[in-house]
């Protein structure tokens, strides 16, 4: 694994992103490591896409992939792990969530050839936290640790937004759920590979509803059914179209 110049790509799934999206797309920018950055436009009804294609006039390294119809966070990411060229691919929320200043230090366990996967955890040795909903608190608590129970590992953030991953196994990856599925699907199928998963802390900077969250409680209802169908209903061999073959880590 590459640990100098240009190796990431960061895909940022966006809707109604108007507001936010050009800070973000330039703070990704700024960074050493990025190779490019892919916007994927899921139909939003503002100016996103054209705030987008106007960073790309820019730099070159902004790449805009658009959705017809709106199809969630999950099948925008989908499109996004399709178009990867970097060796190492995260992803980056439209909105000012997370901080793309963090990024380095979510990737660097990848470059360091230790990890396959790294997720950035709100709940470990904490950065800056906004204080929001207690309830969404405790449902990712137990989704976390529902999530723990069927796939062996001690993951403390499973709904966390910054997932880093080495770019080949996303890019033979089948994603086949939908809306906010992405994240228990995808950390069901990493265990199954056999993947090296890391976490660092991060910073969160938690949205209202009012600012524009979009996640609501039915999402939550369908990611616990994702427990179940993603670890007991489907295998390794299902989970990707070449199942990828990991480095060799130092003992």
């Amino acid at each position: 694994m590459p640990g100098g110049h240009r190796c990431l790509s960061v895909v940022i799934p966006s809707y109604n992103e108007e507001a936010t999206i050009a800070h973000v797309v330039r703070k990704v920018l700024l960074l050493d490591a990025v190779a490019e950055v892919i916007v994927v436009n899921d139909c939003s009804k503002d100016r996103t896409a054209d705030i987008v294609r106007e960073l790309a006039l820019a730099d070159p390294r902004v790449r805009l992939l658009q959705h017809d119809v709106n199809r969630g966070k999950t099948a925008a990411l989908k499109t996004g792990f399709a178009e990867v060229r970097g060796d190492i691919v995260i992803v980056q929320d439209a909105d000012l969530e997370y901080d793309p200043a963090e990024i380095p230090d979510v990737i660097q366990p990848i470059i360091d050839g230790d990890a396959d996967v790294v997720y950035g955890s709100r709940f470990l040795v904490r950065k800056a936290s906004r204080v929001l909903y207690f309830y969404h608190f405790l449902a990712n608590k137990a989704l976390t640790f529902t999530s723990n129970l069927f796939t062996n590992i001690n993951l403390t953030d499973v709904e966390t937004g910054y997932k880093a991953f080495r770019s080949e196994i996303m890019r033979q990856m089948k994603i086949t759920s939908s809306g906010y599925g992405f994240e228990i699907e995808v950390t069901a199928k990493v265990v199954k590979l056999g993947c090296a998963i890391y976490e660092v802390p991060i910073s969160y900077y938690g949205r209202t509803y009012e600012q524009g969250k979009k996640i609501g409680p039915m999402d939550g209802v369908a990611a616990f059914w994702y427990v179940i169908r993603y670890n007991v209903f489907c295998d390794l061999r299902s989970s990707f179209v070449t199942v990828p073959v990991l480095p060799v880590k130092a003992v």
